[in-house]
């Protein structure tokens, strides 16, 4: 039986993620120690092979089988990371595999051509990449990276590591054995990616650092705060999507607080409040006279995170003349302000840019860049929205309430369980931003009732609907107006008695309906009702429903506008 029908059996015969991937991986790792045996390396020694996983753009994390381990072992602080974001890069563009030369730095296409990482350009005196140092660390000095073709393009990686000082500075063993790697990958891509669909890999056991930059971490959350804390570690370009308030400025910082740049400055650039003619200048400074109105020299961003980390948010907002300059700058590590005509400068900075919108659509659209896309999107991460992360939003709730006592010089108010419950199921479209936002109306409203008083659900409700956002929940959430209705049900001692719901419901909606429109004709037009109006029926029909709209404001204690029907 040859050994890619092996492999094929023992793919279809894996039940989950990770005897699939063991099943490649010894396939990988077999191919390569064969190769290595007929070639001449005695000192050669097969390490390990590695998963790496991408999904919608953000880096999954990986999983390694070391050679001769029976088990896969999960992603442990960062240690796992991609072995070249240079070889991502080469791999993800052309779809071919790439093998690196930890020890020259040097990155090889399937077709032959060569990279140098240029890592030592990265810092005033020559310090190589923390990646380098950890794959030296693992005693790597060659690693060979395949493609993982998913339907959406190349939806990560697998890698197979070596050591071999021997072979420092030569081909080494892969043009003997990249296109049996190549073949396999393709092979065996398609049933691992259906596994990951399936069963997404386990996390690692042990939660991730918190502190106060990213204080509630749930278990949905943990592979990519994982995955962010192993990227801190890097100086290459760190790229952060997300839904507006869905925390990219506080993990920027966060990631900034756990690099090797942490007691140096950390600068944000929000675009948003940046108008585009004006962007350049921010972005590089200016001096005194480069244009009307520049009275005195201005240091740009770059220059005031020298040394430290520069967060661009709302990168898609940039303008295409800025977007030239800051491609220059990833490429070349020099830029020159406006006005400025001595030599260039040379940047010591760490990016990393935000943004909330597809840079693909805006590629398509000509609004962004396609080279200067790629050159950001070296380490991706993809925050989810709040309403994805319902395990970590009652804890984000209490973070809220403590630093909101904090900053007023009070005790925290408590959150009843029913009202974090209530927080649980809501969309919350505006994110964490919303959220905090709601606590602090629902806060001052629990105040009302006494020092002691918990907010409770009627005061989230009530705070949701002070808002003026379309789709606030509890203003403008259907969900919500019936939870408060119910609310106010449940509060009575007991059950009303003698109510004809459906009528009531009814009744109440025609009343809104026509203050809503200020016709009644036209309220129940509205309401799809045209019959009853043409057989001029329909201020009967408000009168009688409307009687029994108060038959459940009364039940509920409620006082009406009027005892008789609007309009």
């Amino acid at each position: 039986m040859s050994r890619t029908t092996t492999l094929i059996h023992r793919l279809r015969a894996a039940d989950d993620f990770p005897s699939t991937a063991v099943a490649i991986l010894e396939h990988l790792m077999a191919i390569v120690d064969a190769a290595l045996l007929v070639g001449d390396w005695p000192d050669a020694r097969l390490l390990r092979a590695v998963v790496h996983l991408r999904d919608g753009g953000g880096y999954v994390g990986a999983w390694t089988l070391d050679a001769g381990a029976a088990r896969l072992a999960p992603p442990r602080g960062g240690e796992e990371l991609l072995p070249s974001a240079t070889a991502w890069r080469r791999v993800s563009a052309s779809g071919r595999a790439a093998t690196l030369d930890v020890n020259l730095r040097a990155v090889t296409g399937a077709d032959g051509t060569a990279e140098t990482v240029r890592w030592a350009e990265r810092r005033p005196e020559p310090l190589p990449e923390a990646s380098h140092l950890r794959l030296l660390a693992r005693e790597a000095t060659h690693v060979a990276t395949l493609p993982l073709h998913g339907p959406q393009g190349v939806r990560g990686l697998l890698s197979v590591e070596v050591r071999c000082r021997a072979a420092i500075g030569t081909p080494f063993v892969w043009p003997a054995c990249l296109d049996a790697l190549e073949t396999a990958a393709a092979i065996a891509g398609p049933w691992l990616l259906a596994r990951v669909e399936a069963e997404p890999p386990p996390p690692p056991d042990d939660p991730p650092p918190t502190d106060e930059r990213l204080p509630v971490i749930g278990p949905s959350m943990r592979p990519l705060v994982r995955l962010a804390e192993a990227f801190a570690a890097e100086d290459e370009t760190l790229l952060i999507r997300g839904e507006s308030g869905t925390g990219k400025s506080r993990l920027a910082r966060w990631c900034h607080a756990r690099s090797s740049r942490h007691r140096a400055p950390f600068v944000v650039l929000d675009l948003l409040g940046v108008p585009q003619q004006t962007q350049f200048g921010e972005l590089f400074g200016w001096r005194k006279g480069a244009f009307t109105g520049a009275v005195r020299d201005h240091e740009g961003a770059v220059g005031r995170a020298e040394g430290g980390t520069l967060f661009i948010d709302e990168v898609d907002k940039l303008s295409l003349e800025a977007q030239a300059g800051l491609l220059r700058l990833l490429e070349e590590r020099v830029y020159r302000p406006l006005g400025d005509d001595g030599r260039e400068r040379r940047a010591d900075v760490r990016f990393v840019v935000g943004t909330n919108v597809d840079l693909g659509g805006a590629v398509a659209e000509g609004r962004f860049r396609s080279d200067l896309m790629y050159r950001i999107d070296v380490l991706p991460v993809s925050l989810p929205p709040l309403r994805d992360r319902a395990d970590e939003i009652a804890d984000w709730a209490r973070f809220m309430l403590r630093r909101l006592a904090k900053s007023r010089g009070r005790a925290t108010r408590a959150l009843s369980e029913e009202a974090a419950d209530h927080l649980t199921r809501c969309p919350w479209p505006g994110n964490l931003r919303e959220l905090d936002n709601v606590l602090r109306r629902a806060c001052t409203l629990a105040g009302l009732e006494g020092d002691g008083a918990p907010i409770e659900p009627r005061h989230l409700i009530r705070a949701a609907g002070l808002s003026s956002a379309a789709g606030s929940p509890g203003g403008a959430s259907l969900d919500d107006g019936l939870d408060a209705l119910l609310l106010a049900v449940d509060g009575l001692d007991d059950a009303p008695e003698g109510v004809d719901w459906p009528g009531a419901l009814h009744g109440l909606l025609l009343a809104r309906a026509v203050r809503y429109t200020g016709d009644v004709d036209r309220a129940f037009t509205l309401l799809g009702r045209a019959d009853v109006v043409r057989n001029r029926n329909h201020r009967r029909t408000l009168k009688r429903e409307w009687a029994k709209a108060l038959t459940l404001l009364d039940a509920l204690g409620r006082a009406p506008d009027a005892r008789e029907p609007p309009g």
